[in-house]
C-alpha cells in the first residue's frame, strides 16, 4: 500500500505505525539544508533517516526495489523526484536477491505507475511495494526515513 500525501497531512497516518508520528515530526522540524548527506541516527533504534544528494535518472534507467525489514518514508528535499511504483506480487524478475545487510532486493520489471513528488510531499512505501526511485531532472536532494516494520 504507497501513500502519497503533503508533510501537512501527515496527521492522517500517523496511526498506522507507532514511529510514524516521531519520523514525521522530525521530517517537518529539521533544516535538511544544513545536514550533510549521510545517516541520521536517532535515540530509537528502529527508525533512522538518510539524507542524499543524487542524479536524476531516465524512467527506463530507474531500479525497482523492495525492502523487508523497514517502511520507506521518501521526501524530497531539492527538486522533483518521480518514484515508479509496482506492486510486490506482481514483481517477477529478480536481478539482485535479497541482501539482508542492505535490507534489498531489486527487480527488472518495470513500473505500473510514478507518482511525481515536490518538496513538502511524501511517499510511504510498505514491504509489498516495489518503488523506483531517483527519476527525474537535475540535482535531487531528498530524505528518507526509514522505519522498522517490527
Amino acid at each position: 500500500m504507497m501513500i502519497v500525501d503533503s508533510l501537512q497531512n501527515s496527521k492522517h497516518v500517523e496511526s498506522l505505525h507507532p514511529l510514524f508520528k516521531k519520523a514525521f515530526d522530525y521530517l517537518k522540524e529539521t533544516d535538511f539544508s544544513q545536514i550533510e548527506d549521510g545517516k541520521i541516527e536517532t535515540d530509537d533504534p528502529r527508525l533512522f533517516f538518510s539524507v542524499s544528494t543524487l542524479r536524476g535518472k531516465d524512467p527506463q534507467d530507474a531500479v525497482m526495489e523492495t525492502h523487508e525489514k523497514y517502511i520507506d518514508i521518501q521526501t524530497p528535499i531539492i527538486g522533483v523526484e518521480s518514484i515508479g511504483w509496482k506492486a510486490g506480487d506482481e514483481l517477477m524478475i529478480i536481478s539482485q536477491p535479497y541482501d539482508a545487510e542492505k535490507d534489498l532486493t531489486l527487480y527488472y520489471d518495470f513500473p505500473t505507475t510514478y507518482t511525481k513528488l515536490y518538496p513538502g510531499q511524501f511517499a510511504v512505501y510498505f514491504p509489498e511495494d516495489g518503488h523506483a526511485p531517483g527519476i527525474g531532472q537535475g540535482n535531487i536532494r531528498k530524505v528518507v526515513a526509514k522505519v522498522a516494520v517490527e
